[in-house]
């Protein structure tokens, strides 16, 4: 059957109208992104191996956006059991909703989908994302995510020829499921079997210690050129040690923050951390070159396998690198090296960040504290019959429904507002108790590790100016030593063991948000709570309502009217919506003739 002339013209310029809309859209700042979580079968130490890939990419795929940039991603969970995935360090200005922890968010039911809407507003910065349940982290399913800044506002170094990523961290040749296992019979995960560099094992710098046929990630560069290296560790509990032989790293940024900029030939990253380097390839390029991280803290000999090796080849190389990797730090004379490296991370108070101000400008050290929280972890001991952790002797409890959501529909019973705000003289329990912070306070968090390993803390929503670290135990007169000028702002601290860190926040960001051992085996076996933080005179101005699409769980779960399906919560990326156009073009050409 034929279109009539008026059919055909009507229907022309409707296709010219979506077309215009979609050259629009394209231009807005909303960028579209679909991942679709997975399982693979990769030997990245020489073992087949189920891991989690995203697109089947493992790591998974690089999120690039611009600062004030809309994100729409669409998230797939083609595992066997729940997901969620996580963006810490992005901070979700008043949209706690999309935060991707079990606080904020439902779990996406297995073989179903959900789509995260957020806003990456004045922030700049590296960054990655990974899946926040059922210690899947272990397994895969994580990536880097990088906001840029504007065109308009510039970078405090030369622009440089290149812009690299480097995902690190231990890894087990057991997924994930086999490892929480352990962790659920009491027991301790035990030595890694290897550390991977962007999914990848070592390259064989020693015949003993690597086997034969492991493949290995080579990163190709240009002589005299310079790159911005970004490096990020995902492990589950290792700190590392990273370093390029011959090379001089400097610290650029770190989690959103420019740095003043310092050289170093050796670097400290612990689990949960990013940092970007500055590195010139300034080599006569006589040979290739071994990038190198290496476990810290540990007893050297007993870990000599858990080495990750890459290799930095330049064009013109004259043959592959050879010869013992570039030594590591060494502690027995020097037992302070890592924390004043640590202490030596300053803010570039005269660089902007993602707005034109100086990002330094913010004078901290002169606003007065307003509440104190001294949150301590120890070794992890038996709670009714169970091996767990607990901070200021809570083990926390899973939610069975988000924090905000019960809020809202006016459930009782699932949370208690009574977190201490300092260590109590009980046993400890296991309970669901989360802080009542004050909105628009200034708090000092002090973290205490008394455990017996390196721990690193994690705040979503918020950056934490780092004001001290020493060790021992913290007191009041500590604060005689805080840093009130150039603190570096940060989301994910390290806590050295038999020591302290202390932050502070302003919590001007409203919602539920999570406060966490960023160490994989702690955070599993209980080492969190959240800050609840609600403006009391809340008009809709400081906090987005729930989203459209929020899903439902635990005692709210007969409210999800709509199953999720490929129907319903699908958003196109603007390349797909083309290419619907197109179809649509040709199908009134067919109904024409």
């Amino acid at each position: 059957m034929k279109m009539t002339p008026s059919l055909f013209s009507l229907s022309l310029l409707l296709l010219h109208i979506a077309l215009l809309s979609f050259l629009c859209f394209a231009g807005d700042p909303t960028v579209f992104f679909e991942l679709r979580v997975s399982y693979t079968t990769v030997s990245p130490l020489g073992v087949p191996q189920q891991v989690i890939a995203v697109n089947d990419k493992f790591p998974g795929p690089l999120i690039n956006v611009t600062t004030g940039n809309n994100l729409v991603v669409n998230v797939w969970n083609d595992l066997d059991e729940d997901l969620l995935l996580t963006w810490p360090g992005v901070q979700m200005r008043r949209n706690a909703w999309q935060d991707g922890v079990l606080g904020t968010n439902c779990p996406i039911p297995l073989k179903l989908n959900w789509t995260y809407q957020f806003q990456v507003k004045d922030q700049i910065g590296s960054f990655f994302y990974f899946p926040s349940l059922n210690f899947q982290r272990a397994s895969g399913g994580f990536g880097p995510l990088v906001i840029n800044n504007r065109e308009v506002i510039p970078i405090p170094f030369a622009q440089p020829d290149g812009d690299i990523v480097l995902i690190i961290g231990d890894w087990y040749t057991q997924n994930h499921m086999a490892l929480r296992t352990v962790l659920d019979a009491g027991k301790e995960l035990g030595i890694p079997d290897g550390v991977l560099i962007n999914g990848k094992g070592p390259f064989r710098y020693n015949t003993t210690l690597v086997p034969d046929g492991i493949q290995y990630e080579t990163i190709n560069v240009d002589p005299g050129k310079i790159y911005r290296i970004r490096v990020h560790n995902v492990g589950i509990s290792t700190s590392l040690n990273f370093r390029i032989q011959n090379h001089n790293l400097v610290l650029a940024e770190t989690e959103g923050y420019y740095t003043v900029q310092a050289n170093y030939t050796q670097f400290d990253i612990h689990v949960g951390q990013s940092y970007s380097f500055i590195v010139s390839m300034d080599q006569n390029a006589s040979s290739d070159y071994y990038i190198v991280a290496s476990a810290r803290f540990v007893n050297a000999s007993l870990w000599q396998k858990v080495t990750g090796v890459a290799i930095l080849h330049y064009s013109n190389s004259k043959g592959p690198a050879t010869g013992p990797l570039p030594d590591p730090p060494n502690d027995l004379y020097y037992k302070e090296e890592s924390m004043n490296q640590a202490r030596s991370v300053r803010q570039n108070t005269s660089a902007s960040g993602a707005r034109p101000n100086p990002q330094g400008s913010y004078h901290y050290g002169s606003i007065n504290i307003t509440d104190t929280y001294l949150l301590k972890v120890l070794p992890p001991v038996t709670i009714n019959g169970k091996v767990r952790a607990a901070i200021n002797g809570i083990s926390f409890v899973k939610p069975e429904v988000p924090f905000r959501l019960a809020d809202k529909h006016n459930l009782t019973g699932v949370y208690k507002l009574d977190f201490p705000s300092k260590p109590l003289d009980r046993p400890p329990l296991m309970d669901r108790s989360i802080i009542n912070a004050t909105y628009k306070g200034f708090i000092e968090v002090v973290l205490q590790n008394n455990d017996t390993t390196m721990q690193s803390f994690h705040l979503d929503g918020y950056s934490a100016f780092v004001v001290g670290m020493a060790y021992g135990n913290w007191s009041e007169d500590s604060r005689s030593q805080y840093n009130k000028w150039d603190a570096i702002s940060r989301s994910t601290i390290q806590v050295y063991a038999g020591g302290w860190t202390a932050v502070l926040v302003s919590l001007d960001n409203v919602g539920s948000w999570n406060l966490r051992a960023e160490n994989l085996d702690r955070w599993y076996l209980g080492q969190e709570t959240y800050l609840r933080i609600v403006n009391p005179e809340e008009n809709g101005d400081t906090e987005i309502d729930a989203p459209d699409n929020v899903l439902y769980c635990g005692p709210l779960k007969d409210l999800q009217k709509h199953p999720i399906s490929s129907s319903g919560s699908v958003v196109s990326s603007p390349g797909g919506i083309f290419t619907s156009m197109l179809a649509l073009l040709m199908l009134i050409y067919v109904l024409h003739i």
